[in-house]
Parts: structure tokens; C-alpha cells; sequence
């Protein structure tokens, strides 16, 4: 049973990704699992200033909307996600300015791991999709396949999508991801990433950390 402080809790995080500049206007969405069920913010809503009346519930095996609120044209991966991957509870697809800049980009970067901050956070293995329609059964295919193995990938011609556990992982994964994108950009692609042996040592680092 969702609660109106889940609701609450989730518009807060929308808002939170639409302040930071994730999002604008209509674009972009975000979805949040609770138990068996989903939080998704609705069809053509504004992510930065979500209401209470535009957030769909739905059952994540099935997709069937259980408050009669549409779901963002996108929840096909949002869901499709989750029911691959147990461990991920919160999807995010956004639309940052050099992000989608990057995705919009003629000579697609080979490479993005241009601080720590990216393997540690983003991924050192960025997937590219090619474009597919927004809401379109292919994209939905192509997206969830991408994040199997994946927390992060980027939408040629389109977007972001990024994935976790928790609100916290998922937004630091998205602002990571802008971040590389402005260092790309601003580089005019003249910029150095991390070498093999250099990411290889901060996974070595990381897991010491947790031990």
C-alpha cells in the first residue's frame, strides 16, 4: 500500500532533479519502486514541479495502472528495468544540458572516464543507443537490455537514463554524468581519461574501502 508520505517523498525527489537542472519542463521522468508496486511520474507531466495528481502507481510485474493516473510514456523501461533487476529501485531519465549535448554530438566519445568520479559512480562502460522514438516499444527494448549490466547509458539524438538502489546513488549518478559531459564539451575533445591501470586501481581502492 503506497502512503501519501511515499508520494510526498517521491514529488520531493522529482523536484530535487528538476532544481539541479536534470530536467526541464516536460522532459524527462522518474520512477520509484515500493514493494510490488511503482511510483512513476505521469504522462506529460513537468518533473521539476510534479503534483500529487500526476504521479502514476503501478504494478511493476505487469504495468497495469492502479490509480488511474497514464505513466509516463517511458514506463516500459522504468518497469522493464526493475523486473530485471532486483537490485534497482529507483530509474531516472534525464535531459542535462551537456549530456544531451554529447548525445547530440556528430564524433560520439569513445571514452568518458575523464575523472575518478566516473567509473567510481557512472560506469566505466557507458552504453550508446542509437535513436529510437521516445516511447517507443524499441527504445523501451534497446534501454533495458543496455542496463542488464549497466547503471548508466546514454540515448543518441535524446537523453540520459541512469539507475540504483536509492534517490541519493541515482541523482549523484546523473550529476557524475553531466559533469563529464561539461568536461567533454568545454574540452573543445581535447581531454584525457583514465587509463585501464588507473581504473583498475580505484575499483582495487574502492574495495578496500569496504572491507
Amino acid at each position: 500500500m503506497i502512503s501519501n508520505e511515499q508520494i510526498e517523498q517521491f514529488i520531493q525527489q522529482a523536484h530535487r532533479v528538476g532544481d539541479a537542472g536534470l530536467t526541464i519542463c516536460s522532459s524527462g521522468n522518474i520512477s520509484w519502486r515500493i514493494g510490488d508496486e511503482a511510483l512513476v511520474s505521469g504522462t506529460g507531466s513537468w518533473v521539476p514541479s510534479l503534483r500529487k495528481d500526476q504521479v502514476s502507481v503501478c504494478h511493476v510485474s505487469t504495468g497495469e495502472v492502479l490509480n488511474g493516473v497514464r505513466p509516463s510514456m517511458e514506463s516500459g523501461f522504468h518497469l522493464g528495468i526493475m523486473r530485471e533487476r532486483p537490485d534497482v529501485d529507483v530509474v531516472l531519465h534525464f535531459q542535462s544540458p551537456y549530456a544531451t549535448a554529447v548525445a547530440c554530438m556528430k564524433d560520439m566519445p569513445a571514452d568518458f572516464n575523464v575523472t575518478a568520479e566516473i567509473p567510481c559512480h557512472v560506469g566505466s562502460e557507458i552504453p550508446v543507443i542509437p535513436y529510437f522514438r521516445p516511447g517507443s516499444p524499441e527504445l523501451a527494448e534497446h534501454v533495458k537490455k543496455a542496463l542488464a549490466n549497466h547503471n548508466s547509458c546514454l540515448l543518441r539524438k535524446h537523453g540520459q537514463v541512469v539507475c540504483g538502489k536509492g534517490f541519493d546513488e541515482v541523482f549523484e549518478r546523473a550529476m557524475f554524468f553531466e559533469m563529464a559531459c561539461r568536461i567533454i564539451v568545454l574540452s573543445g575533445g581535447s581531454y584525457e581519461v583514465l587509463n585501464q591501470a588507473e581504473i583498475e586501481d580505484l575499483e582495487n581502492y574502492i574495495l578496500n574501502k569496504k572491507q
